[in-house]
Order: structure tokens, then sequence, then C-alpha cells
């Protein structure tokens, strides 16, 4: 697509491109002897980069979070855009039911999909964001994904012990495709066992509408006190009434899990997501 070609519907076009490379791209893949897929139906949303929802994140993350001015300005210094001119595109990958299958029968560690999604299927993911950038730079709209920054890093949070300066999911969130469950996992309409992925480009589309006002809306422990699957589900004991216990998680994946794959499937990978699977957010907002 050249610079000169006029888009009638960039909503439509960026949807057609993201959901094309899914079903098409020889990188969606799990690189195991079946050549599964990794991802399957993509949803894809939108949202306004001067959204105050950005500065909401800042605000209560940590300064170090980029609003989408911030870091398209990093990217791209000579700009003069201004971040009404801005555009987030975030999408949604769910994992192929074959994956979750596997890992829905799990109670202690991950399946052998899970983690090749997790670690093959996430390059697929990168290059996915690198696709979309490119084909909107093609067409003369300057972009960046900000995970794939040189500048992106992880930190600590005063507040929420691990994060960094961008996160995919709250761009979802931000962008109409989803809220936060206990296990902080985010539940979208087609569920939480999914990946996601975002990018910032100087063009127009209309913001996806946003179905809930609560960031919990979509879990049924927030709205009724019940559920409560996915605590029983994490062998960590990181799921708690309290939330994600992100420390304790981590000091299950690392080193056990770590070692877990590769004993058991032979390369280095790590991941988890049983309390992503065989709960009933696993595949569609329950709520």
């Amino acid at each position: 697509m050249t610079k000169t070609r006029h888009i009638e519907d960039h909503a439509a076009w960026i949807t057609d491109a993201i959901k094309l490379f899914v079903q098409e791209s020889p990188e969606n893949t799990l690189k195991n002897p079946q050549n599964d897929k990794a991802w399957v139906d993509p949803l894809i949303g939108f949202s306004r980069g001067d959204d105050p929802m950005y500065q909401m994140y800042k605000d209560v993350v940590g300064s170090f979070h980029w609003t989408p001015e911030e870091i398209f300005r990093s990217t791209h210094p000579g700009s003069n855009a201004k971040a009404e001119e801005l555009t987030v595109i975030s999408y949604v990958l769910p994992h192929a039911e074959i994956t979750k299958s596997d890992n829905r029968r799990e109670s202690m560690f991950p399946a052998e999909r899970w983690i090749r999604a997790r670690m093959f299927g996430e390059e697929g993911n990168v290059k996915l964001l690198k696709h979309v950038v490119s084909l909107l730079q093609s067409a003369g709209h300057e972009a960046v994904a900000p995970v794939l920054s040189p500048d992106f890093k992880r930190t600590q949070s005063p507040r929420y012990v691990f994060a960094s300066t961008w996160s995919e999911r709250h761009a979802a969130h931000a962008s109409g495709l989803g809220t936060f469950g206990l296990c902080d996992g985010l539940i979208t309409p087609k569920g939480k066992a999914m990946r996601c992925g975002s990018v910032v480009a100087r063009i127009r589309i209309p913001a996806t509408r946003r179905p809930y006002s609560d960031h919990h809306a979509y879990c049924l422990y927030y709205v009724n006190g019940g559920c409560k699957k996915c605590v029983e589900r994490c062998p960590a004991g990181a799921i708690s009434e309290a939330g994600h216990d992100k420390v304790k998680c981590d000091r299950y994946m690392h080193p056990k899990i770590d070692e877990y794959v590769l004993s058991h499937f032979g390369f280095h990978g790590y991941g988890c997501g049983l309390c992503q699977t065989g709960v009933p957010c696993e595949s569609k907002n329950p709520v």
C-alpha cells in the first residue's frame, strides 16, 4: 500500500490486516510436530491517544507508565503530532481450543502446548506487531509498538510491585476489549486465555465503545462474590480474595516451572496459565 492510496475505512483496514495475519501467516505457530496454530479469531479495539484512562494509568501505576503521546513522541521526536491525533490499536489473540483443553487438564504444571504458545506463539505476536507498524508506516502513518521500543522496560510499582512502562492488557481495557479478574487476567468477550498486543499510530480511528465502567465488570467474584475458581486452580497459592500475589507467582514460575519445561519438553520456556483455563471465564465473559 502506497502513501498516496486513500484508505476509506481505517478501522476495517487494520482489523482485516490483523485477522488475515492470524489466519494465514506461518508465524502463527506452536512450532510443534503438528504445526498447530497458536492463536485464533482475534478481537480488535481502538482508543484515542488523549483518552483520560491513559493518564489515570500513569497516576495509579506510576509516573514511568507511558501515555500514548509520550511513547509516540519518544519514537518520532521530529513529529508534531498531538495526543488527539493518535489512536491506540489493540488486539486480543485467544488461545486455540486444543491448547486450552490441554492446560485445562493440568493441576500443577502447564501443558506443553501452553508453554509453546507462551514462547513461540509470542514470537508470532511480535511479528504481528511489526507487521501492523510496517503497514501503517508504508501508508504514511507514523507508528510504534510500545513493547518493542528500545526504551520499554519492566520496573517496580510502589502499589503493584511488578510493572512496566506499557501494559498491553491495560491498552486492551482502554480499547473496550475487557476487564480484569481476581487473578489480574484480562477477561475479554472471548475469555482470558489469550495474549494481546498494541500499536500507537498517527491515524484517526473512532474509539471502540467501552461497554463497562467498572474495571472488574466481567469477573464473577467482583460481581457477586462467587466463583473463585482461579484461586483453586493456582498451584502456587498466589491468588486469594485479596487478589494476585505477583511475588508468589513469580517465585513459582522461576525456577520451578523453568526447570519443569526444560526437563519435560526439552526447550527453555516458562508460563503457567492454570488460572486462565478450567475457569468460567476461560473462553467467554461469564457475566
